[in-house]
């Protein structure tokens, strides 16, 4: 079922100063990269004449989210977020420069630009998961969902006003200036994060984690976190199908519409346009439709717009369609994204941020360049044609995948009531750890002990252990022993640390099935060399 709805008004969060500071310098951000974006597009259209080698442009842009994402992420829960954030605005402002350099004197190439359009891409991999952890912190968790939902109308405006600014620029003083914009963008955001800094982890008595170890744990979660796997996969889908029309907008303004570089500009803000609409209404259209069937009637929609694209030569049709296709892109992918940051703990927050770019961005950059091979070997119609298939075919995930928000319990982080003695605690290093846990338990509730027993396979997976089964003891019928296996000992002490409220009740319910004056035995084993 879907969580009860929050306040219904988006901009209310914007009275957070934090948030208003860092909503306004990442929507000028936005602009600037949106401008990047359109300007080398272009670029390569004029340069090379190739769909491929225009589509290939996105993929530089949102590849290094894919292979970055993750990495950025483990960073982002363990390490100085501010540090990170300006580390990576700072290389990207002076990449920046050096390409805008280049380019007016005239020594830039179509490598050249795909070299420095994904060098700029790889910076705004390492500081997302930050940042956007960063939002999170500034506003109360019942407003999050409004606050994404404006950090969405931020970006879509941007795609919206970027490459309509872009083909103005282009027009007036060429494109070269649009890499300039693009450094102030990114020194603006800069000082905002100087200003209003994201607040430091909280002190932690556990060794820290390392950066492949806690890669492992945000894919450990989300592959055992039943309601962020079911949003990974369907973001998947939906950003490999929808990447299609992006981009291949160059093309079908060049070759279908006959337009300029101010005419594609304007395609895309058409989508922008469209996407900023959506982001006024999109809270109560969430709660008055639900989430399945807001995406399902995107998903639908967004098809029948890639075939008017694909098709039509009259700009009066492209363009509306445009508008709805926008509409329906930030109301999907923005329900993907509320309700991939609403089903996490913190512990995990930039994380789970991180794979979801990962999976959008990941899937749009790799079918950015299918979608672009396609329509130089078939036909621009033939690759929107499929893509538009594809994206219907999406909806056969919503019966074995299913959407749903988080409830607060199940993020909620709470302490454990039961201490462990061990004689010597090992070496954090040290490991596998074993943990046996023994019930007993009456033969008449046996079947229902065990239906409950097993739920914790789940939660004890997804916050650590590599290996989890329940066994039954042949001496003796009434007991059960539940067996896991961690990694470390470091490992399992932030297991223990990880368990959340809905947790708790799920081990109370197993533990109503003890016999009575009986109680949970539990023993840690450790692997000798």
């Amino acid at each position: 079922m879907d969580a009860p709805t929050p306040p219904l008004d988006t901009w209310s969060t914007l009275r957070h100063q934090a948030f208003r500071a860092l909503w306004q310098s990442g929507g000028l951000y936005y602009v600037a990269n949106a401008m990047q974006t359109m300007a080398a597009a272009w670029m390569m259209v004029e340069l090379t004449g190739s769909s491929f080698l225009s589509a290939l442009v996105q993929t530089a842009v949102f590849l290094p989210m894919f292979l970055l994402s993750l990495p950025a992420g483990v960073l982002a829960d363990i390490a100085d977020r501010r540090r990170l954030i300006l580390g990576a605005l700072a290389v990207q402002a002076v990449t920046g420069a050096l390409l805008s350099v280049l380019l007016f004197v005239g020594i830039g190439g179509p490598a050249t630009l795909l070299f420095f359009v994904f060098v700029a891409g790889a910076c705004t991999a390492m500081m997302s998961p930050a940042w956007n952890s960063t939002i999170a912190d500034a506003v109360p968790r019942e407003e999050l969902p409004n606050a994404i939902t404006a950090i969405s109308i931020a970006y879509n405006g941007a795609r919206a006003i970027g490459p309509a600014l872009a083909g103005v620029v282009s027009s007036l003083a060429g494109s070269t200036w649009n890499f300039v914009i693009t450094v102030v963008g990114s020194l603006i955001m800069l000082q905002a994060i100087r200003r209003w800094p994201p607040k430091p982890h909280p002190p932690s008595r556990l060794p820290a984690e390392r950066l492949w170890g806690g890669m492992l744990a945000g894919l450990r979660f989300a592959r055992h976190s039943q309601t962020v796997l079911a949003q990974l996969v369907r973001t998947v889908a939906y950003s490999g199908a929808g990447s299609a029309l992006w981009a291949l907008l160059p093309v079908i303004g060049q070759r279908q519409l006959g337009l300029g570089a101010a005419g594609v500009g304007l395609l895309v803000g058409c989508m922008g346009g469209g996407a900023v609409a959506a982001g006024l209404v999109i809270g109560r259209l969430r709660a008055s439709a639900g989430l399945e069937r807001l995406v399902g009637g995107g998903c639908v929609l967004y098809a029948g717009v890639m075939l008017v694209a694909a098709f039509s030569t009259q700009k009066v049709l492209v363009y509306p369609a445009l508008a709805v296709g926008g509409a329906c892109w930030m109301a999907v992918m923005s329900t993907f994204n509320t309700a991939t940051q609403t089903s996490v703990p913190m512990w995990v927050r930039a994380r789970a941020l991180a794979l979801h770019t990962l999976c959008a961005l990941g899937a749009f950059a790799i079918c950015s360049a299918f979608w672009g091979a396609l329509s130089d070997i078939v036909s621009l119609g033939f690759a929107l044609s499929v893509a538009a298939a594809s994206m219907a075919a999406g909806l056969l995930l919503i019966r074995p995948f299913p959407l749903r928000m988080g409830q607060a319990e199940e993020v909620t982080v709470t302490t454990r009531w039961d201490d462990f003695f061990v004689a010597d605690e090992p070496d954090p290093a040290a490991g596998p750890v074993a943990v046996e846990l023994g019930y007993r338990v009456a033969a008449e509730h046996s079947a229902e002990f065990l239906d409950a027993l097993s739920q914790l396979r789940a939660p004890r997976r997804r916050d650590g252990a590599t290996f989890w089964r329940a066994y039954r003891d042949l001496s003796d019928p009434s007991r059960y022993v539940e067996r896991f296996i961690v990694t470390s000992w470091a490992d399992y002490l932030h297991q223990r640390s990880r368990a959340t409220l809905a947790d708790q009740e799920l081990e109370l319910r197993v533990r109503s099935f003890l016999l009575p004056g009986e109680t949970v035995t539990t023993q840690h084993f450790i692997a000798e060399r």
